[in-house]
């Protein structure tokens, strides 16, 4: 299926660069446009959860490209890298943002920079269409490494928010593609903003509130440390958390 640039639930847009030679190779190489809708949908999901590790981009408002190059990503970016994969395999999709509670975020950002984070973070995932129904895919945030780590590390941990997930069951999450809508972090939203044609049309008007001085030192330092303790984590290896010497089970959400 060809993508049709006069529906504005197929188009290009700076962010989603679908035409771009790397988005084009890469699903010609995977073969993807042999599949069937729905196995292309759950090829490009595989493809964002698993080969693009969870990790944080220098800001939200990355193009999908750049997303791919990187070879990481959080919600926002995975969305955008998603949405650009899809469209491009002719698969209609939006974007629904949303912000999320900073508790989230506990564990993945070390303590000293713990009071910089602001207390709602701007999420979202991506809804697609398959069948006359529009899925809700948000379960590829974290890729299963990093998952796996989690879940190992709190065995009896089934209601979880934190380390970039907001599950009502951490050890059976509904994150694997079978056809239905997938979630990791849906019980940890606050707002509710909609859907939005690109994720160019949602950062125009939603952005993190961190204000000039914030956002810098998130680019040029605080992201680096982040990503060094998921790396850590995704190793199965220990992380100086305030008051612990390892990984501790942050509070369940009621």
């Amino acid at each position: 299926m060809r993508t049709d640039s006069t529906d504005p639930l197929l188009a290009s847009t700076p962010l989603l660069d679908l035409q771009h030679p790397a988005i084009q190779g890469l699903i010609q190489h995977r073969g993807w446009h042999d599949l069937s809708d729905a196995e292309q949908i759950g090829a490009a999901y595989d493809f964002v959860r698993n080969e693009i590790r969870f990790g944080y981009n220098r800001r939200d408002e990355t193009p999908a490209s750049v997303v791919l190059a990187e070879g990481m990503g959080q919600c926002n970016t995975k969305a955008i890298l998603l949405m650009a994969l899809l469209r491009a395999l002719g698969r209609r999709c939006v974007l629904h943002g949303f912000t999320i509670d900073k508790d989230l975020q506990r564990g993945a950002v070390p303590p000293w920079a713990w009071p910089l984070a602001p207390q709602r973070i701007v999420h979202s995932w991506v809804e697609v269409e398959l069948d006359g129904q529009r899925l809700e895919l948000e379960g590829f945030i974290l890729d299963q490494a990093y998952l796996a780590a989690l879940q190992k590390r709190f065995p009896l941990q089934q209601r979880f928010c934190g380390y970039g997930a907001a599950t009502p069951d951490l050890q059976n999450p509904d994150v694997a593609w079978s056809g239905r809508s997938t979630y990791i972090q849906r019980d940890g939203i606050a707002e509710d903003f909609g859907c939005y044609d690109s994720p160019d049309d949602f950062f125009a008007l939603h952005r993190q509130a961190l204000g000039p001085i914030r956002q810098s030192l998130y680019e040029h330092f605080i992201r680096h440390r982040m990503n060094a303790r998921v790396a850590t984590i995704r190793s199965g290896g220990r992380v100086g958390d305030a008051g612990s010497n390892g990984l501790s089970a942050p509070p369940a959400r009621s």
